[in-house]
């Protein structure tokens, strides 16, 4: 007879830790939201696979979770039952004249050895042209990042529902039960992934993403594009059949309600100035999402007798999340 494992908080960590533990014990999701878990962060998010880029800002620690969880992306989601979208062809860094200094200033500050062995190119304009046709028509050259990636978050909340519940784990969905309940209720162990829904046992804060989400016909960008913006980075990043999210890395607040005219018109016009094929991209929605991070912006993880806490993971989800789970849950049998 297997042990029994908690897992409270469906979102990325939630979904990452029961897909570690499903094959060796039984497994309980607690979740206050439904199976879709609108409300997480990791619905919101464009799931970029980031860490040289982040490296500029990002701490040594979570730039090696970056790294690490790159290789762990693939062994996870080859245990779904449905393919997910998974792309790892790097990014590309781009700047309008203006906005040259913030591009020196991004290049000074990467930090090639925190992020493996891929190393930074500088490209020129033919250079360009050979990695992405459509940027060399408004960029005379950029930076390319090799190595990163993206996932399709929506697939992965998808598919890693249906395959978790075909394998039997057991769903508790509209639950406000809580990690301390189910430390003493027969649990061998109990994993708290419920991110700012945790803000009273953890010092959190909400960092605002917002996201658009639209189709382009007209656009054919094959991997991540990142441009520089006096007031934020703005990241473009291609999904399939002629899906794009386009985003702001992070604003400082807790503020949930829908997006600005003024943020919209930012997102929008920082695409259009990438591609003109923009103008006529059909809206499918604007989202907006808070992301669980801790004074330091380095993800937290504590142990308290059988409670495990898993949190604080920023705007790195995706990037760090798959690492983070797995040193966090170094004490249990995992799959991957």
């Amino acid at each position: 007879m297997k042990e029994k494992v908690a897992i409270v908080g469906f979102g990325v960590c939630g979904r990452v830790a029961a897909l570690m533990l499903a094959k060796h014990y039984e497994v309980h999701v607690f979740e206050r939201d439904d199976a879709q878990a609108l409300n997480s962060a990791g619905f919101v998010a464009a799931a970029m696979l980031a860490p040289l880029a982040e490296s500029v800002h990002a701490s040594a620690e979570v730039v090696q979770l970056g790294a690490d969880s790159l290789a762990l992306w693939p062994k996870l989601l080859a245990q779904l039952d449905a393919p997910v979208f998974l792309q790892t062809s790097g990014t590309i860094v781009v700047a309008h004249a203006q906005d040259k200094g913030a591009m020196a200033h991004f290049c000074q500050h990467l930090k090639p050895a925190f992020a493996g062995t891929h190393v930074p190119q500088t490209l020129n304009q033919c250079e360009l042209l050979k990695l992405e046709p459509q940027l060399a028509a408004r960029f005379q050259g950029g930076v390319y990042l090799p190595g990163e990636g993206q996932l399709d978050n929506l697939g992965f909340y998808l598919q890693s529902y249906e395959t978790l519940n075909n394998r039997g784990v057991h769903f508790h969905f509209h639950s406000d039960t809580s990690p301390e309940q189910l430390g003493g209720a027969g649990f061998s162990a109990v994993i708290d992934c419920r991110g700012l829904g945790a803000k009273g046992t953890t010092k959190l804060r909400g960092v605002r993403g917002e996201v658009a989400r639209v189709v382009a016909p007209e656009v054919t960008l094959t991997r991540p594009v990142r441009l520089m913006h006096p007031r934020y980075p703005i990241y473009i990043a291609p999904k399939e059949d002629g899906h794009f999210v386009i985003g702001a890395t992070e604003i400082e607040s807790q503020d949930l309600r829908p997006p600005t005219v003024r943020s919209t018109l930012e997102l929008l016009s920082a695409a259009y100035s990438v591609h003109s094929g923009f103008a006529e991209a059909h809206i499918e929605s604007l989202q907006v999402g808070l992301r669980p991070a801790a004074q330091d912006n380095n993800p937290c993880v504590t142990h308290e007798g059988n409670i495990t806490r898993i949190n604080g993971l920023y705007r790195h989800g995706y990037m760090i999340a798959p690492a983070v789970v797995k040193r966090a849950l170094s004490h249990l049998n995992t799959s991957v």
